[in-house]
């Protein structure tokens, strides 16, 4: 069988797409960087398995972040594709054009939430940080099959990353069907909603959202750039073999692998 294949999605601005092409391959899969131009037929993305929009400031952010990037209609192929099961995952300006499209939450089709401005004491606007993040999904999905570590270190850097909603029955629905996948916590997992624990000032210290169906991921934080021991803060860099094992970061990225190849069968 051959491996799973990702399509990086670069749009104009995005600046994330080797990194992210490299864990994906890391992990055990084929991936590709697909430009976003005019010239682009959405219908290449159907020999893809997954997909992975990540970081960077598509479009420059110019009318809010995530907003014009999900206006392209590269993105209602990756709807469609993404209702086929495939997987679909946005990290940081990824994260905020799959909540600008509706694919996440999902639960209706329209948008049903925001990546706010940052809320936090110390910096207006752009903030970048290293935070913890608690695993809080009990249902397995297409992001934690190989088994996620329940406390995860990793970086955040973004000015738009506080999950917020007006619908106020919205959180209880997603708690209910299992699809806050990441929530911001200190070192031992313990929920706090204050700064630091909590950097953006997100609802209900949301960090990363499920769909119902388990394969589309919106997280702000960057697993990619928290995958292998050497990218860690602090790390005791003990030896060159140390430095290139795996980081806990990883398994989210071999989770999905898992998740393709059970579906590919």
């Amino acid at each position: 069988m051959n491996p799973p294949k990702i399509a990086v999605i670069w749009f104009p601005g995005s600046n994330c797409e080797d990194e992210s092409k490299l864990v994906c391959e890391a992990a055990g899969m084929k991936a590709d960087i697909i430009v976003v131009n005019s010239s682009i037929n959405p219908k290449t993305l159907e020999q893809y398995d997954g997909f992975f929009i990540g970081g960077g400031w598509s479009y420059e952010d110019r009318i809010r972040a995530g907003a014009i990037a999900a206006k392209d209609p590269i993105m209602l192929k990756i709807k469609e594709e993404a209702k086929k099961g495939k997987v679909v995952l946005g990290v940081c300006n990824g994260a905020q054009i799959l909540v600008e499209t509706g694919i996440i939450p999902g639960l209706k089709d329209k948008i049903q939430m925001a990546l706010a401005p940052n809320t936090n004491p110390k910096v207006s606007g752009y903030y970048n940080t290293w935070v913890y993040v608690k695993h809080e999904c009990r249902k397995t999905n297409a992001f934690n099959a190989a088994g996620v570590n329940e406390v995860l270190h990793i970086p955040v850097a973004h000015g738009e990353g506080r999950f917020t909603t007006t619908d106020k029955d919205l959180v209880k629905e997603l708690i209910k069907n299992n699809q806050i996948m990441f929530r911001y916590s200190d070192e031992d997992g313990n929920i706090d909603e204050k700064y630091p624990v909590n950097p953006n000032g997100a609802l209900y210290n949301i960090a990363a959202i499920t769909n119902k169906e388990g394969n589309v991921l919106a997280i702000m934080p960057h697993p990619e750039r928290a995958s292998w021991n050497r990218q860690l803060p602090y790390f005791e860099q003990h030896s060159f073999e140390e430095n290139e094992k795996a980081a806990p970061c990883l398994k989210i990225f071999e989770s999905i692998k898992m998740y393709l190849e059970k579906r590919m069968r």
